[in-house]
């Protein structure tokens, strides 16, 4: 589509003329100008200044437009212009109180499962919230489960759109990867008591998808990809911590209605899957997940187990065939 060869050429930052916008795609000026109000139409920020040109503005988290979307918001926030992850962020802030938000729209160091490097690029939402349930690490198994369905209503909120999730913390689009989910807790050094949780979530807002690494690149995907047009992250944010809130009012005393819902979700059930332990690969059936949120499988042998930790991979998805 034209629209998007524009939005390519755009992406890099700087201003460039109807004149060379047109010579690059072979149209006419006029043309360029009927795409660039089509964007305009689609929410994306075009800015126009004679004699140099047209340039694409992301559209950026901002405190002031986010408070303005949470009027009566019970949990405090802060919005960071940058930081290296808003999980660490969150551990810097000792004595934070429960509902504690923190989000950006970059990561300089975000990580992601099996301390991977978890790439985040401008354009993208990043949040982590800090709770501290009154529950020991045993009673929350079904925390992250719970999380991957509270960001799943909220991209439903703000886009309209329904999300599947892969066992057990990504959110994925037509088989693609929309959102990753990294739960960290931490425990009393004598006691072994819980003392907080903090939630990390990142989700491809507006992300450029040719701005991540090739081998990220063809296993992902964004909201302004899937829905063909530019998205406020200040309205994502905002769905998401409203059904936060949601979750934690529900974390110790609905897990069963939320748990059908991941399972009802989750596109890992009911396919071939390899369990990853190390350099371990053992292949297997995903039959269903428990209440907990640990997957059911059934190997070859036809011996069934639930997998509570650990990586798996599914058959179709990011490169396993």
């Amino acid at each position: 589509m034209r629209k998007n060869e524009v939005l390519r050429l755009l992406r890099g930052g700087e201003y460039i003329s109807g004149e060379k916008l047109g010579k690059a795609l072979g149209i006419s000026r006029v043309a360029v100008c009927k795409i660039i109000a089509g964007l305009r139409d689609d929410g994306f920020l075009i800015d126009a200044v004679p004699n140099r040109g047209y340039c694409l503005l992301r559209q950026e988290l901002s405190q002031e437009r986010l408070a303005s979307l949470l009027p009566g918001n019970s949990w405090s926030f802060q919005v960071l212009r940058e930081t290296d992850s808003t999980n660490n962020a969150l551990k810097r802030m000792c004595d934070a109180a429960h509902g504690t938000v923190i989000l950006t729209g970059k990561q300089t160091g975000g990580r992601g499962r099996l301390g991977r490097v978890f790439v985040s690029p401008p354009g993208g939402v990043y949040l982590s919230v800090l709770l501290r349930p009154n529950a020991s690490a045993e009673e929350l198994l079904h925390l992250t489960p719970m999380a991957a369905v509270a960001v799943r209503r909220a991209i439903f909120d703000c886009c309209g759109i329904y999300a599947d999730i892969k066992w057990t913390n990504d959110l994925v689009y037509r088989g693609k990867k929309l959102c990753g989910i990294l739960t960290e807790l931490t425990t009393e050094a004598g006691s072994g008591a819980l003392q907080s949780v903090i939630v990390g979530i990142g989700v491809n807002c507006n992300t450029a998808l040719d701005e991540l690494p090739k081998e990220v690149r063809v296993m992902a995907t964004s909201l302004q990809e899937i829905v063909g047009r530019s998205i406020d992250p200040n309205e994502l944010a905002a769905a998401m911590i409203v059904r936060l809130q949601e979750m934690d009012a529900a974390l110790l005393t609905q897990k069963e209605e939320w748990m059908r819902e991941y399972q009802a979700a989750c596109i890992t059930v009911g396919k071939e899957v390899q369990i990853i332990r190390g350099t371990e690969r053992t292949d297997a059936f995903a039959e269903g997940i428990d209440q907990n949120g640990g997957l059911i499988v059934r190997y070859q042998t036809g011996e069934r187990a639930v997998i509570s930790t650990g990586e798996v991979s599914v058959r179709g998805m990011y490169g396993y065939l």
